[in-house]
């Protein structure tokens, strides 16, 4: 009997501290939900979408403004791209198209640039060997590199950088003299490449479709 009566004290006291410590509202804890019956009806507020693009934090430091709403189009259609892995393939594809031009490599500028800019760069290199003329050019570095511009068609994407380059460019003969700029002084160079790829295609390569000057 004795036992019963300590049980039950014992009980009474765990219960009443178990609701000093769950009974008790803070003011902190979020609303209790309500039966099904009780809940008011879901209301679904629209907000114009130029407040939407308002609240959002810039999509990148490297990507200026007029080219945020393009990019978020692009990678709301392909959640793989990625700005940063995307300009660091931008300026290889920029070494690689120019060297590739400065050398007058025709099969490498075909698998890097679209028909229209490859044949550009072809008319250019039959333009310089005609002439006789040979580029002993060096990009020594890329400054800076930042998305311009961003759009998307359907499936077409097109992102256009604005490459700050330093470039040494020397022009010789077809005897090897020099007859136009020096390899010692390197000319600040201001590039507008814009590249395309079909998302989700086959192809993962993102190809030169137009070039021009800052």
């Amino acid at each position: 009997m004795f036992l019963t009566v300590i049980l039950v004290m014992l009980t009474a006291f765990l219960a009443l501290n178990l609701y000093r410590v769950l009974g008790k509202r803070t003011g902190h804890e979020q609303p209790l939900p309500k039966p099904a019956e009780e809940r008011a009806p879901l209301t679904v507020v629209q907000r114009p979408v130029e407040a939407i693009g308002e609240a959002r934090e810039p999509v990148s430091r490297n990507v200026e403004p007029k080219a945020e709403a393009g990019i978020r189009a692009i990678i709301a259609a392909d959640s793989s791209f990625d700005v940063p892995r995307f300009l660091g393939g931008a300026q290889g594809a920029y070494r690689m198209i120019l060297e590739a031009f400065w050398k007058g490599d025709e099969e490498q500028l075909g698998w890097l640039a679209e028909d229209s800019v490859r044949d550009a760069f072809t008319s250019a290199i039959l333009a310089r060997n005609t002439a006789g003329h040979v580029l002993d050019n060096r990009l020594v570095s890329i400054e800076r590199a930042v998305i311009a511009d961003a759009s998307l068609e359907g499936k077409l994407a097109r992102i256009t950088v604005r490459f700050d380059a330093d470039i040494a460019a020397v022009t010789r003969d077809a005897e090897g003299n020099v007859i136009a700029g020096s390899m010692t002084d390197a000319v600040e160079t201001h590039d507008v490449w814009t590249f395309a790829r079909t998302l989700k295609s086959s192809d993962p390569n993102w190809k030169l479709a137009d070039t021009d000057e800052a």
